[in-house]
């Protein structure tokens, strides 16, 4: 198989890119912080990712997108292993972190989920106060001192942006905010167990345009400590938060490289019109 032309202007000297099963992928050049290595996910029969292989920029923003069903969400989901939790789910092939296969029958699931934190598209917040539902995931790990469980509480908050506005308030019930703040304090949630890499699926697709902005705003304050890894519908955002993004469709990832290279000069047809409104 020959290689793909170099990318062209301001990638052309640090991404050197090849085909990889009928995609371009364009390699990085930071170090990876994960890895796919021909990553299959099925459920049941039906085969949803094929043959993926990815690299995950350290510290960088890494944007998935495609249209609706073109696996970039059960992609994400294969990162820490969420497919356990489903019966008709199989995963095959490998995903790399910090040089670890965490499909190895040895690899401790609840470590790998602290180490590798999940945002859903719908804030998911506990029946509980806004301070137990950022400690829930300390009391998991066995932590009881209480003076420290509130000094990590109090840092998670402020790390997701939201200390300000419920620091008078955290024994009030977390289901009394509004749906921006529940979001933040999902994304608090899942830093107070000191993760390295967040995956965000969809975060901001159930939220009104203010509120989007302060996640978005959020995802690049977090970039400067955490990996992470985001599902996007929305085509601007991607171009808005991201380093790098690779484009699904149909189960197979068809492109990916520096986002302002995706925008601006996509190296496949199918890439042109899914950004360019053709479908999707």
């Amino acid at each position: 198989m020959s290689m793909a032309q170099p990318l062209m202007g301001d990638a052309a000297a640090a991404h050197d890119a090849s085909p990889h099963q009928g995609a371009y992928i364009s390699r990085i050049t930071s170090a990876a912080k994960m890895e796919t290595k021909d990553l299959n996910v099925y459920y049941g029969a039906t085969r949803a990712i094929k043959d993926i292989s990815l690299e995950i920029p350290d510290r960088q923003v890494t944007a998935l997108m495609g249209p609706s069903g073109c696996g970039k969400s059960t992609f994400l989901r294969a990162l820490n292993r969420m497919h356990d939790l489903t019966p008709s789910a199989r995963v095959d092939g490998k995903v790399i972190l910090d040089g670890h296969n965490v499909y190895d029958p040895e690899t401790d699931v609840i470590h790998l989920r602290q180490k590798v934190g999940m945002v859903f598209q719908r804030p998911n917040p506990f029946p509980k106060s806004i301070f137990e539902n950022v400690a829930y995931g300390l009391h998991v790990l066995g932590k009881r001192n209480r003076a420290e469980i509130a000094e990590v509480v109090e840092r998670s908050l402020r790390g997701a942006a939201l200390w300000d506005e419920v620091k008078d308030r955290l024994n009030q019930s977390a289901l009394g905010i509004s749906g921006g703040q529940q979001q933040r304090l999902c994304i608090a949630r899942a830093l107070a167990v000191e993760p390295e890499v967040i995956l965000m699926d969809e975060p901001a697709s159930a939220l009104d345009p203010i509120a989007t902005l302060k996640i978005e705003e959020l995802v690049q304050q977090l970039k400067q400590r955490y990996t992470i890894a985001i599902v996007t519908h929305n085509l601007q955002q991607a171009g808005r938060v991201s380093d790098y993004t690779g484009f699904f469709l149909t189960g197979n990832l068809i492109e990916f490289a520096p986002t302002t290279q995706i925008f601006s000069r996509p190296q496949d047809k199918r890439t042109e019109d899914f950004i360019t409104g053709r479908f999707g």
